[in-house]
């Protein structure tokens, strides 16, 4: 598996509404986007710290968004 990049919530947001999630409702301080098309939700937490990368991969597993090893994300 390729290494996972580190992103803070707002490249990770970026990368969700660039793979046509939009946000559904926010609670907190965390975003809850949803993709009609595929039907899936994801929640995403929003501070300014770059996210942990477990966090990462739940997150983009969720989402159903694969990471590629020679992948650009922007």
């Amino acid at each position: 598996m390729p290494k996972i990049p580190r992103f803070t919530s707002k490249e990770l947001i970026k990368l969700l509404q660039s793979n046509n999630f939009y946000i559904d409702h926010a609670t907190g301080g965390h975003y809850v986007f949803y993709n009609n098309e595929t039907k899936r939700r994801t929640i995403v937490p929003y501070h300014s710290k770059n996210l942990p990368i477990g966090t990462i991969k739940s997150i983009l597993n969720s989402a159903g968004i694969e990471i590629k090893k020679d992948k650009k994300f922007f």
